[in-house]
């Protein structure tokens, strides 16, 4: 199995104190941990590319110990979360999908067991490629208050022959969030999407 090979590694908090309304009692805090990793498929097609996923599981929970710490360092205070992959020019969109389960199987468990899937989003690019990863509630997919995104990228990556590797958690709801739908504390917990 190819080694995971880490160029840099990245962590971006936001403080949001309020969207042009009043200032929010508290900050809604978003976060991202990215890392740039060698992409070891990269110019030339791999059919059996699956095993590399278990070997992304360490970074992946690396990662979301890393966030937790840089939001505060207590997993309770997390209540969204999302992933994304952004692939070199010599790699392939299927490289990006490789970090769908490591990725998210990490955040679920250092945040104890959150229910909702972890929504993702992939792209090719080269160097300053931007990506906005989506973000909803880590219980309930349905909670329309949690419904975000972060966009993250770094200047000098990814290189051809490079992926991006992102996860990203928030605090909270989205400051002044009005547009209705289930709310955190009506989650009834039974199938991650309400």
């Amino acid at each position: 199995m190819p080694e995971v090979v880490l160029r840099k590694r990245a962590i971006i908090v936001e403080e949001i104190f309020h969207e042009g309304g009043p200032p929010a009692a508290v900050p809604l805090k978003r976060g991202a941990a990215l890392v740039v990793i060698r992409n070891p498929f990269a110019g030339r097609y791999v059919e059996d590319i699956q095993p590399f996923m278990k070997d992304l599981e360490p970074l992946g929970l690396e990662m979301a110990r890393r966030l937790v710490t840089a939001l505060g360092g207590d997993p309770k205070a997390i209540q969204g979360y999302g992933k994304g992959a952004i692939v070199g020019a010599a790699g392939e969109l299927e490289h990006g999908a490789l970090w769908h389960a490591p990725g998210g199987y990490a955040m679920r468990e250092i945040l104890g067991g959150a229910k909702a899937i972890v929504p993702s989003t992939k792209k090719v690019g080269g160097p300053g490629t931007r990506l906005d990863v989506p973000v909803t509630h880590i219980d309930a997919s349905y909670v329309r208050s949690h419904f975000d995104a972060m966009e993250v990228g770094i200047p000098d990556a990814p290189k051809a022959d490079e992926m991006l590797l992102a996860l990203v958690m928030t605090t909270g709801a989205r400051i002044h969030n009005r547009a209705g739908g289930l709310k955190a504390s009506e989650i009834k917990g039974e199938d991650g999407l309400r």
